[in-house]
């Protein structure tokens, strides 16, 4: 197939520009990013954004599987002489995968059917016959069909509809009728399985014992949550048209043409057809269809809730401790330095059952001394609300306290990556590690923990797990290029990520770096084994050197445009040096630049206004400043809480249908996406965003459940 015709079906479906499309398939296909090409090629895709660029990759994916999927179509047909030139011509105009399988499906090699059988007996002729509806005798027709393995009439004229049967449960044009009653009238019922109705792990999809809906308006959410009840034996779900009785009569109008006997043969064929074949397929293509659809819909909010999560506020570079809480076990307390290497470990016991409180408090003073700690970071698991207070009592009062999300800590502490990085120690003192260095920079500590297990994803092991991991492998991409990494303290996990690298790149860099000190140019990368010059073209910009001689080393200029901006400094009489910062004089150069002067064939105006934006603050990191917080002190536990209450939060997780809290009771409160704000909003994301601090009111509190309902509403 023609690259050109991929271009025009996607430049349509994605409603873009046909050049831009073009251009971005064809960098796509010299082995270019996509955070390289939105970055570093706005000239050539019309400034298309990553989403844009994203989707242009995926759809090409999409029509190059139907392509391909055409060729075994064509090579299957062929093979059995059927081919014509209309049916060739069909297959090479049709880009639909439905469609395309529905053209295939008479064609298509299956399991021996009662149709098949019937055909294998000779009578499919009888089977026309019937169709057709000129002969007033049916039974008379029948009789020359009365040999071998058929017995009698009535043996001949059940074989004959069985081939009607499969004839028009093929047909595509009854597929594309049922197809469309499905589209505008199908329901979805879910019911209990009896006798799992008392059980205990019932009790959370009690909402869907006896529940049906229109499939259309039947959200992501739920369609997910009764398909994990089904698949777990409690629930029993069936997709219908709301009119058995209206499909089949519309079926019968395009086969029966009257009253007649052949007519009334042809008629319980075509019912059967409908009954046995038709809607049994249909039902299986829209069960696939809306989990598809529940599936993509539950990924782009997972991504969205993980982009946020990675872009969370970093504390930066700054000597930390971190706490890992417990009772009994003890907290585990670890000493980061401002690069994050662990310095000193020990646990400390000042709660119930040992309470060793006062020894406690005196080890944590001596450590907070002795490391020149500059903050705290405490899990919020087990044992979290007290911890604080305890640490609050003990320190001195300069530092700061936050409590940072556990989700996944356990995962990575047990992990390949935190064994390779702490051999010699155990999985609580790697947790505690992981805890304070996701105070220091979450992007940094979260990219070594698998985006399933990091708790902002709703059903993410009921979905399609292959396009799940594409997506969030994608959004970690995407979010590492967008702030940059340190060439001289980012991980090698942390590495891989960028644009242009993988793993194998990665522990080069890491091993370079390990033999010959920090890098002190981005030149210098091209000395890293098997970094050749296009791997260097990719990930270059998105390197960053602090301090580096050339300021913009530490910066998103690409070093292909170092000279654009070395030519800048030559026509305004100074250093590239003194054009770079936030100072009054650096800024007084910038505006006397007229970038108009520098554009050619190769860098238009897109990429001098991101030069000049680079250059006014070099190396800035797009996150937020972090904020401290404090729960309310009333409540410990869901026992503490009263209707009414107003209670201080963190956004913990975002769904379609509302958004989950933290009130520090060890379970987050829902907030209905009715219950966010006093307008209509169509997702909670128009109002909220992952770790957002809100005021909550309780609603209700449903111990038995163990869930707690909030509202915005105040």
């Amino acid at each position: 197939m023609t690259p050109d015709i991929f271009t025009t079906l996607i430049a349509q479906s994605l409603n873009l520009n046909l050049e831009a499309v073009r251009n971005t398939l064809a960098l796509l296909a010299e082995g270019c990013t996509i955070p390289f090409i939105s970055r570093y090629r706005k000239e050539r895709t019309g400034a298309l954004d990553e989403v844009q660029i994203a989707a242009i990759s995926d759809e090409n994916e999409r029509l190059q599987d139907i392509a391909k999927r055409k060729e075994t179509v064509v090579k299957t047909i062929t093979e059995q002489g059927k081919m014509t030139p209309e049916l060739q011509q069909r297959i090479a105009d049709c880009w639909d995968a439905t469609e395309l399988e529905d053209i295939y499906l008479p064609y298509k090699p299956r399991r021996r059917t009662r149709a098949q059988v019937a055909r294998e007996q000779g009578l499919e002729p009888l089977a026309l016959v019937l169709l057709q509806q000129h002969t007033r005798d049916p039974e008379q027709a029948a009789l020359p069909f009365v040999v071998g393995d058929v017995g009698d009439v009535e043996t001949a004229l059940k074989g004959a509809q069985d081939i009607i049967a499969e004839m028009v449960s093929e047909d595509e044009r009854s597929r594309q009728q049922l197809r469309g009653s499905y589209r505008r009238t199908a329901i979805i019922t879910s019911k209990v399985v009896k006798a799992k109705a008392d059980s205990d792990e019932a009790a959370k999809y009690s909402d869907y014992f006896d529940w049906q809906e229109p499939l259309r308006r039947c959200s992501s959410h739920r369609l997910l949550a009764m398909r994990r009840g089904e698949s777990e034996g409690i629930l029993r779900l069936s997709i219908d048209p709301v009119s058995d009785e209206e499909c089949i009569d519309r079926l019968k109008r395009h086969y029966v043409y009257g009253n007649t006997p052949c007519g009334r043969l042809v008629g319980e064929a075509v019912e059967d057809g409908y009954k046995r074949l038709l809607k049994p397929s249909i039902e299986t293509e829209f069960n696939n269809l809306s989990k598809e659809k529940a599936d993509e819909e539950a990924i782009r909010v997972f991504a969205e809730n993980l982009r946020q999560l990675l872009l969370g506020a970093p504390l930066g570079q700054k000597r930390v401790m971190g706490i890992d809480p417990g009772f009994r076990t003890g907290c585990k307390v670890v000493c980061l330095d401002a690069q994050g290497n662990l310095l000193h470990h020990e646990a400390i016991f000042p709660h119930p059952p040992v309470n060793k409180r006062m020894q406690a408090t005196v080890h944590l003073q001596q450590m907070l001394r002795d490391y020149q700690v500059e903050a705290i970071a405490i899990g919020n698991g087990t044992a979290s609300r007290e911890t604080k207070a305890f640490v609050e009592d003990a320190k001195e009062a300069s530092v700061p306290v936050f409590v940072v999300s556990e989700d996944g800590a356990s995962v990575y502490s047990a992990s390949k990556v935190a064994r390779d990085e702490f051999p010699d120690e155990d999985v609580t003192v790697r947790g505690a590690v992981s805890i304070g260095r996701r105070l220091m920079d979450p992007l940094a500590e979260l990219v070594k923990i698998d985006p399933k297990s990091i708790g902002v994803g709703q059903y993410q092991h009921d979905v399609d797990q292959t396009k799940l991991k594409h997506q969030l492998d994608q959004t970690v991409e995407f979010c590492v290029n967008q702030v940059g990494v340190n060439l001289n303290t980012a991980s090698q996990h942390l590495l891989q990520y960028v644009s242009g690298l993988g793993p194998a790149l990665a522990k080069n860099i890491v091993d370079y770096r390990r033999e010959n000190g920090a890098f002190t140019s981005r030149s210098q990368l091209k000395k890293v084994p098997r970094l050749g010059p296009a791997a260097f073209e990719q990930c270059a910009g998105f390197l960053r050197i602090p301090n580096a001689k050339n300021p913009l080393d530490n910066s998103a200029v690409h070093p292909e445009r170092y000279a654009v901006v070395e030519q800048i400094a030559h026509d305004s009489g100074c250093a590239v040096s003194d054009l770079v910062g936030t100072g009054k004089e650096a800024s007084e150069l910038r505006a006397r630049v007229n970038i108009n002067r520098y554009v050619t064939d190769e860098v238009g105006l897109p990429t001098l206004t991101d030069i000049m934006q680079e250059l006014e603050k070099p190396g800035r990191d797009p996150r937020e400043q972090l904020e401290e917080f404090e729960f309310d002190n009333r409540v410990q536990t869901i026992d503490d809480l009263d209707e009414g209450m107003i209670l201080p939060g963190i956004v913990t997780n975002i769904t379609n249908f509302g958004a989950f809290v933290d009130i520090g009771v060890h379970q987050d409160g829902l907030v209905h996406i009715s219950q966010i704000a006093n307008r209509r909003i169509a997702h909670p994301t128009d109002v909220l965003r992952l770790h957002q601090h809100v005021e909550v009111k309780v609603l209700e509190v449903d111990r038995r459940r163990n869930r707690i309902s909030l509202t915005m509403k105040l």
